[in-house]
């Protein structure tokens, strides 16, 4: 069997387990924002902030040290995202869901291309780079947050209490949302078929979601370019780019979803 006929076999396959699924898990990293433009985060120091530790400007310390010089750093991200479109992987997720009998996405990105894409069931483990929160006692959220209409002090401060504001992204050194958290892996633990994409398998607790699935008896994809850290637990490993892999996967799921109503 060659590469390609290999190839079609997995996808098949794939496709079936996700077909048949009573609860589908995606869970999603860096890469399938990858390929809208959007670099992974520690590559993130491009042109003015090259010389500049991502380590530094995404805690709680650096903001201490110079809160002025970290929201410039988001506010750089922000336009960033605003100006690239949800790739074919973000919207094949989005009609995905729609296929199946139930679906969560469970993402790390902050940069909101799923939804902008139109997934609904949605779990963000580290925040969302768009919504901008109180660095105070108050935890006022402020969601769609736009840069373009503040003008004033930088950070802006809290409506509610005065405190500066901080983006709503989970930073070093500090615990996900407790929340999000606890959902993700009970779904984990309740899931029948898990597809992982787009992930180096390096970021805990995410990397454990698909160990956790396993061990409960689910079905385990994933859809790399390249093996990583957890793939050697995949039932199925479907490389490539998720931009293309899964568009290609999901039409072949709504086909079969087509012949079996008849």
């Amino acid at each position: 069997m060659d590469k390609a006929d290999e190839y079609e076999k997995l996808l098949r396959q794939a496709s079936t387990w996700i077909a048949e699924s009573g609860h589908l898990i995606v869970s999603t990293g860096a890469g399938v924002s990858r390929e809208s433009g959007i670099p992974t985060f520690r590559d993130a120091g491009e042109g003015l902030w090259a010389n500049y530790d991502p380590q530094q400007l995404a805690s709680v310390e650096g903001f201490l040290q110079d809160p002025k010089m970290v929201w410039e750093w988001y506010a750089w991200r922000r336009k960033k995202i605003s100006q690239v479109r949800p790739n074919p992987g973000h919207l094949a997720l989005a009609h995905l869901e729609g296929l199946v009998s139930r679906m969560t996405l469970i993402t790390q990105n902050v940069d909101g291309l799923h939804q902008r894409a139109g997934s609904k069931r949605l779990i963000e483990l580290h925040g969302n780079i768009t919504r901008v929160r109180c660095f105070g006692n108050c935890h006022q959220v402020y969601e769609n947050w736009s840069d373009d209409d503040y003008e004033g002090e930088i950070p802006p401060r809290c409506k509610a209490c005065g405190s500066l504001l901080r983006p709503d992204v989970v930073w070093y050194g500090e615990q996900l949302p407790e929340k999000a958290l606890q959902e993700a892996f009970l779904l984990a633990e309740n899931c029948d078929v898990m597809l992982v994409v787009g992930t180096s398998g390096l970021v805990q607790p995410a990397a454990s979601l698909p160990v956790i699935a396993g061990r409960a008896g689910a079905r385990f994809i994933e859809v790399n370019p390249q093996p990583g850290m957890i793939s050697a637990s995949a039932d199925i490993l479907l490389k490539g780019k998720s931009g293309e892999i899964l568009p290609q996967l999901v039409a072949t799921v709504e086909q079969m979803k087509k012949n079996a109503a008849g």
